[in-house]
């Protein structure tokens, strides 16, 4: 999330050629941000199930860091290191991604789950608690927890997820192609809606939804550490997040719906 200022910088770079890098060049930032791209891998992979291999997000990691070799220019106002940070997540992403690492019968729960959370507090106009959630879905409340301890790193989504086209079927079109790299004014009303229907549905999460957000994406707690300062176990902090980021979900589905074709 703080690194907003670096993507917008480089939405019109991207298609145009930076300079080119001499080979020393690119061998010293190799040398100098391999590291970065390992210590990446290994905070994302805590968030994973055990079948997700380290080693496969550092592969991926780093083209993703000469991705960013190939791409930086340092005329803009943007940090290398920034930039590469940006490019390394994407790429790590993108891998698990195509890893389909959720099965198909967790995403089918989720997406119930995500149906129960927008009809429940569409109703009542609040944040939905758990046992409503439960009660929605027709399940006890120890299956529904059971289902947000199965959906841990669920909030590696990608939003082209939820392109659809006018017959609500999988698009070609991408979030990229979107609300990135034109000048459209309909596009950029529509990014700008997208920012504030986040934002909102942020606001309108729990109190402690809210903070584990902050200090997982802000501040760049473990869930571990967030558990000690709320004086929850680390399982607790999952379940919190995994579930804000259901919801999250659930505001952005209903944004794509009404306003994507």
């Amino acid at each position: 999330m703080r690194t907003t200022e670096a993507k917008e910088s480089y939405r019109k770079s991207d298609f145009r050629q930076p300079p080119a890098k001499s080979p020393a060049e690119r061998r010293a930032l190799i040398v100098e941000y391999a590291p970065l791209v390992k210590l990446l891998a290994n905070r994302m992979a805590m968030r994973m199930p055990p079948n997700v291999s380290v080693d496969d997000l550092i592969s991926a990691g780093m083209m993703g860091l000469l991705d960013a070799i190939d791409k930086f220019d340092g005329s803009r106002n943007v940090q290398f290191k920034t930039y590469a940070e940006f490019r390394i997540k994407g790429a790590m992403l993108d891998e698990l991604r195509s890893m389909d690492w959720v099965p198909r019968s967790t995403r089918a729960k989720i997406h119930s789950m995500e149906q129960a959370i927008a009809t429940i507090e569409g109703r009542f106009g609040r944040p939905a608690s758990d046992s409503e959630i439960a009660e929605q879905m027709g399940i006890e409340l120890e299956a529904y927890y059971d289902i947000l301890n199965k959906a841990r790193g669920i909030e590696l989504l990608s939003l082209d997820d939820y392109i659809r086209d006018e017959n609500n079927m999988e698009s070609s079109k991408s979030f990229r192609a979107l609300f990135q790299g034109d000048d459209d004014p309909v596009r950029q009303m529509m990014a700008r809606e997208l920012r504030a229907v986040i934002a909102d549905a942020i606001k309108k999460l729990s109190d402690k939804e809210r903070i584990v957000i902050s200090l997982y994406y802000y501040d760049e707690l473990t869930l571990k550490a967030i558990g000690k300062v709320l004086g929850l176990t680390e399982s607790r902090i999952s379940q919190i997040h995994a579930k804000a980021i259901i919801k999250l979900r659930a505001k952005l589905k209903s944004f794509y719906r009404f306003n994507v074709s």
